[in-house]
């Protein structure tokens, strides 16, 4: 105890290099290696820029240095900028010193640089590493080896890891849901959960779920869209009390809107305290906002946030989202001006879209070429896209020339491109942009849509004749076009921008991908119940019109999720106000 005192002391009036020469000439360093131990811990966590080298020194100064000196610099370098450095300590080629066999902890020392690196071979020897020492019973260390997967991307051996795990603990399951969550398995991340919600027997004795669980799920289920699914880990939280965790609410709030269920992530975000609010609170409710069309709540709340919280990049970001989508365009250049952080190409991005939108097109130009750093294929994309909407040749032609400079070739700039001259019948111009396509094995995304079914999501593609009941599906969209018919339906085959005949351009636009899901889902469903659609692509002005019809004709609410935002579908309105 008294040698904790000293150390404090000293540590704190005289800083790291006098105490250690304390050690030095007191002897202590050689005879307590637990407090050398601990002051190379120290050192190796300061946030003084010299403290690490000089734990590095000390390490390379010790003629017998133990496993605790080790685990000390790894576990510093491992929390450092430089996490790399962590494994070549423990690879032996950082120091010349003949250094300690390493042992559990600094295995995980070493896991959790190599996860912060994504350096998947690491993590592979550290794996071997773990065998041949003989420390795989160690449930943290294997929870460590599995959360260093996961993070580089491997979630295979994530899951192998975990399945030959005899004993978990909540750490194990949130680590693997983490995984599965953030990477690309959203679906298994779900299927887990539900194991784990069903199956508390599989925790030791006093352990539940916490927070990380909750979030890890909810963020699952935001991917997907899967608002069944969110509600039942919103109840399942509720029993352990941890739907009160800001935390947990910051994530409903995500969850719920990207859901579609704008009412519910605002009920959220009202149930937490004025004082509990944090940032990300805010953050949440207004994008959730900007993502449902109410650009003018989106600007209310921004303005009403206490000066206790400063808003960031994230905050501006989502209010003029929410601008560009309500087609607030002083309001969304007023927020601009007055923005308190320096603005990114994001931000640039959404001003450059809202003055576009709006027609307003040589502001968005001389936005572009006037900004502190060089536009990005995206800010170009932006502007193309701009073009296309007002039929401007001249600038589509020079934003998809500097899109070609910046070595873009993805689909998207050749088809809006293509489709500005379509609009104007130049076909000769349309058919070389299909000829540079094509030598440039350029292919355009295919369109498609999935909507859930009691917990089943169903996924469509233009024109898709794989369903199990897609004669059905058929049979249900004649219904469709004769009813809304009636209330002055006409194919917009303006959106059919091919060199094609009339009535080719009305069968290609019947079987988009939304309006087959939309037809399966009143026929699979009871009367009166809102229908949920996801689109992987921005909804065509025809489908629009229909799902307004649809939801006039059949008493329907449909809520459709495109790649940019949310269309609600009451009564033959949409929420959008038809400006998207």
């Amino acid at each position: 105890m008294e040698n904790l005192r000293v150390f404090g002391f000293f540590w704190f009036f005289f800083g790291f290099p006098l105490f250690h020469a304390r050690l030095l000439t007191s002897g202590h360093l050689g005879a307590h290696p637990g407090l050398r131990a601990r002051f190379l811990d120290r050192l190796a966590l300061s946030p003084h820029p010299a403290a690490l080298p000089h734990a590095l020194l000390l390490l390379r100064s010790l003629p017998t240095p133990a496993t605790n000196d080790l685990n000390a610099a790894l576990r510093g370098l491992a929390a450092s900028p430089h996490p790399a450095r962590s494994l070549l300590l423990l690879a032996g080629r950082l120091l010349p010193a003949l250094l300690p066999r390493p042992d559990a902890l600094s295995l995980s020392f070493a896991l959790k640089a190599s996860a912060r690196c994504s350096d998947a071979h690491t993590t592979v020897q550290l794996h071997a590493l773990v065998l041949r020492l003989g420390v795989a019973a160690d449930v943290r260390l294997l929870t460590t080896l599995l959360d260093s997967y996961a993070k580089c991307g491997d979630l295979a051996s994530a899951r192998k890891v975990f399945d030959e795990m005899t004993v978990r603990d909540v750490a194990t399951w949130n680590s693997l849901l983490a995984g599965l969550a953030q990477g690309t398995e959203p679906n298994l991340a779900l299927a887990l959960f539900h194991r784990l919600a069903n199956s508390f027997q599989e925790l030791p004795s006093r352990e539940e779920p916490n927070e990380v669980t909750i979030v890890a799920a909810l963020s699952a289920c935001a991917q997907i869209g899967l608002l069944k699914d969110g509600m039942y880990v919103h109840e399942f939280a509720k029993r352990f009390g941890l739907d009160r965790n800001v935390r947990v609410c910051n994530s409903l709030i995500d969850m719920y809107s990207k859901c579609g269920s704008l009412s519910r992530a605002l009920d959220v975000f009202h149930s937490i305290k004025p004082e509990d609010r944090t940032l990300v609170s805010y953050n949440a409710a207004i994008q959730a906002h900007s993502m449902h069309g109410h650009g003018g709540d989106a600007l209310r709340l921004f303005d009403e946030m206490p000066t206790r919280i400063e808003p960031d990049g994230v905050t501006y970001l989502a209010v003029l989202c929410g601008c560009n989508h309500s087609g607030l365009v002083d309001d969304g250049l007023r927020v601009f001006n007055s923005m308190r952080v320096a603005p990114n190409m994001k931000h640039y991005g959404t001003i450059v879209d809202l003055l576009g939108r709006a027609g307003r097109l040589t502001e968005a130009y001389d936005t572009v070429i006037s900004m502190p750093f060089p536009a990005d294929i995206v800010l170009w994309q932006t502007l193309l896209g701009a073009a296309k909407m007002h039929g401007v040749v001249e600038l589509a032609e020079l934003a998809a020339n500097k899109l070609a400079e910046l070595g873009s070739n993805v689909d998207g700039d050749y088809v809006l491109l293509s489709n500005v001259y379509a609009s104007k019948a130049r076909w000769m111009d349309v058919g070389r942009v299909r000829d540079t396509m094509r030598s440039n094995d350029v292919r355009k995304v295919p369109g498609f849509s999935y909507t859930e079914i009691d917990g089943v999501m169903h996924k469509f593609i233009n024109g898709d004749k794989e369903h199990p009941r897609w004669q059905e599906i058929y049979r249900a969209l004649e219904d469709i076009v004769s009813r809304i018919s009636e209330l002055g339906y006409e194919p917009e085959t303006s959106n059919v921008l091919h060199d094609i005949g009339e009535e080719e351009k009305q069968y290609a636009l019947c079987y988009h991908s939304e309006k087959l899901a939309i037809a399966f889902g009143l026929i699979a469903t009871p009367p009166g119940e809102t229908l949920r659609v996801i689109k992987n692509l921005r909804i065509c002005g025809d489908c629009h019109v229909v799902a307004k019809l649809i939801s006039k004709a059949y008493g329907r609410v449909i809520v459709i999720r495109d790649r940019a935002r949310f269309h609600r579908f009451e009564d033959g309105q949409c929420s959008c106000r038809d400006y998207w």
